[in-house]
């Protein structure tokens, strides 16, 4: 591995190092993926040693276009093209039966494979710049707080990744919502995220949204516990939050509103507007800041379970302390 991680902008040498079967880390508009060639088992099993992530939770491949789909899948269902025409690029991953040249370790042993096309543009030319699609889980160790930045993948993994390609601060600032099909047809939820369900029942109509797991989850991000800070987590109405042992080792995760009683500067208020798009892009990135304090713990709210808030109240509810 390398002494340390190189932060930079240059695409080429991302796209050297993935021919090499080497992982880079790499911005979308979701969060930051660590990614390496899905067709090379030896570099993906890279990502799983990075991550230190259990092998049987499965990984996204990610193409540049939804044309390159059909080389890695046996069939699109009519309905799931009518969703790609609307929504990729972008912050939706179909879930589809996979052809044999997607090796097993990708997709834990699944007849299926998650899909991906993302829209941020420095990730759109590295793609077209490499002959495979690449699989990229976020670039984070395994259960922790997703990447919103190329700093955050720094800090976080620090040596154990050759380059970090930068693109910016995420804009969505959640993983994907994946979708997949029951074999009797309905269209099915596996993973609350950045495209609201909502935008997806515009098309489809009723959906079923399905559970998490606890184990051998069918696709990504179906584990129970997930994207967890350090310092223990706790959900709470933080109205009727009357007392609390210690306000100046105390942290507030809120929708809309500040706390009179705590620290402005141990507080994150996602979105003073309500704004579910500003709310999801500060989730990670507020976590993250909150566990980089001297904390004891940290109460959060749930936002409304509407739009974007049900992809937010998911990552919330399992990064709580058990």
């Amino acid at each position: 591995m390398p002494n340390t991680s190189f932060i930079g902008h240059n695409i080429d040498i991302a796209a050297t190092l993935l021919k090499k079967g080497e992982a880079v880390a790499i911005p979308t508009e979701t969060v930051y993926g660590l990614a390496a060639n899905a067709l090379n088992t030896s570099a993906v099993a890279k990502i799983f040693q990075i991550k230190q992530r259990p092998t049987f939770d499965p990984l996204i491949i990610h193409l540049s276009s939804f044309e390159k789909v059909y080389d890695y899948v046996l069939e699109v269902p009519e309905i799931f093209e009518e969703l790609a025409k609307k929504f990729m690029p972008g912050p939706l991953t179909l879930l589809l039966r996979k052809k044999d040249i997607i090796p097993d370790l990708v997709t834990a042993g699944s007849p299926y494979v998650a899909v991906r096309i993302p829209s941020h543009n420095v990730t759109k030319s590295l793609l077209d710049m490499v002959d495979f699609p690449l699989a990229a889980p976020s670039a984070n160790p395994f259960g922790y707080i997703s990447p919103t930045t190329a700093q955050h993948v720094a800090d976080q993994l620090g040596n154990k990744v050759y380059y970090i390609l930068d693109g910016g601060s995420c804009d969505v600032g959640l993983e994907s919502t994946i979708i997949g099909m029951s074999e009797n047809g309905d269209i099915e939820v596996l993973r609350k995220g950045g495209l609201s369900i909502e935008s997806i029942q515009e098309v489809v109509g009723n959906i079923i949204i399905r559970d998490i797991s606890s184990s051998n989850p069918e696709a990504p991000g179906m584990l129970t516990s997930h994207y967890s800070p350090k310092v223990p987590l706790i959900l709470t109405d933080l109205g009727q939050l009357n007392k609390v042992s210690d306000i100046n080792r105390t942290g507030i995760i809120s929708f809309r509103n500040f706390l009179p009683t705590i620290p402005t500067k141990h507080q994150i208020v996602l979105s003073p507007s309500g704004n579910f798009m500003d709310a999801a892009r500060n989730l990670f990135k507020g976590m993250r800041y909150l566990d980089g304090c001297d904390l004891d713990i940290i109460y959060a709210e749930l936002a409304p379970e509407e739009d974007l808030g049900i992809a937010i109240n998911d990552r919330l509810r399992r990064a709580a302390h058990r």
